[in-house]
């Protein structure tokens, strides 16, 4: 993956997703994000999260989350949101995801999952063909 190759997940803003105000409910920018981390997931390793939880028993809570909000999302266009893993730990990894609408920045935000054997909810390493897989695809976070 060089440095001009980004991860989108593109998403349906629907008129359910909206408050009175005719804009996405906040509480759906998180949601969304979410998603799109876990199609990453899905196309770099190959599983998503209910495969790691459940075939492998690893689990990934979010134990970090913060999002800046820089212009409203509504059902008017497709929302393409913008992955990058932007830090691989020993027992977590941080992504950045960027929320766009028709070419406008409508939100940015940082997510840290925390690796864990998901039966017993206990923190664990980082499983080696994870942080293979990976550990060429860290790149940093827009300037």
């Amino acid at each position: 993956m060089s440095e001009t190759d980004e991860f989108f997940h593109e998403i349906r803003v629907g008129w359910a997703d909206c408050d009175p105000a005719r804009i996405a409910y906040t509480g759906r920018i998180p949601y969304w994000c979410l998603e799109a981390i876990d199609a990453w997931w899905e196309r770099h390793l190959g599983q998503d999260w209910f495969v790691m939880n459940v075939d492998r028993d690893v689990g990934g809570p979010f134990v970090h989350m913060t999002i800046d909000f820089r212009a409203p999302v509504t059902p008017r266009h497709r929302l393409s949101c913008a992955v990058r893993l932007i830090r691989l730990g020993n027992g977590s990894v941080r992504f950045a995801v960027r929320g766009f609408q028709h070419g406008v920045v409508c939100f940015e935000g940082e997510f840290v999952e925390a690796f864990v054997k998901a039966s017993a909810h206990r923190a664990i390493a980082a499983p080696d063909d994870i942080r293979a897989a990976f550990r060429p695809l860290v790149r940093p976070k827009w300037a």
